[in-house]
């Protein structure tokens, strides 16, 4: 295998630590009663577990070997309702510092296809970093008058569907 097959081996791991921390994220919410917090974070999570799946896909279509990782227990208590957007933000920024590592080796590596893969997660990233930081300002301002301003915000920031760009995922779209 190549260091960058073990690092894609690797990220999937991360990407499995990110799904579970997001529905750790989205039990807190769910029992706080802030369904709209708690559905935005349990779609974060599938969204992590499909870009774990995503990576899957690409080692076994590069006749990789897969090895799935175990990954360490998530955070599940929380002080107040903006410390779990903290901690997403963080794993996003986190997150964005490994895929950017990952297309560093693939480039070193000489290994266009795989900076190329890695290419779509960038951007990816950027959006992420981006929408989290936002919902960040939000509930942050949400916190100091009332929590379901950010409630009315996600529900009027609704998803926008899947990108018709996006890697195929081993399995399916599940």
């Amino acid at each position: 295998m190549s260091r960058f097959s073990d690092a894609v081996n690797e990220q999937v791991g991360h990407e499995f630590g990110a799904h579970q921390q997001y529905v750790a994220i989205a039990v807190y919410y769910d029992a706080e009663t802030l369904p709209g917090l708690a559905a935005h974070f349990y779609r974060q999570a599938v969204e992590e577990r499909n870009h774990a799946m995503m990576l899957v896909q690409y080692l076994l279509d590069a006749g990789e070997s897969v090895v799935t990782p175990g990954v360490e227990a998530p955070q599940t208590a929380f002080s107040d309702p903006v410390s779990p957007v903290v901690l997403a933000l963080a794993q996003e920024k986190r997150v964005t510092e490994q895929i950017s590592a990952l297309a560093k080796i693939a480039r070193e590596e000489g290994d266009f296809v795989g900076e190329q893969f890695m290419g779509w997660f960038l951007k990816e990233q950027l959006e992420e970093v981006s929408s989290m930081s936002a919902l960040l300002a939000v509930v942050e301002r949400a916190a100091g008058s009332n929590i379901q301003f950010a409630e009315e915000y996600l529900a009027r920031m609704a998803s926008e569907g899947v990108d018709p760009g996006a890697p195929p995922a081993a399995g399916g779209a599940l």
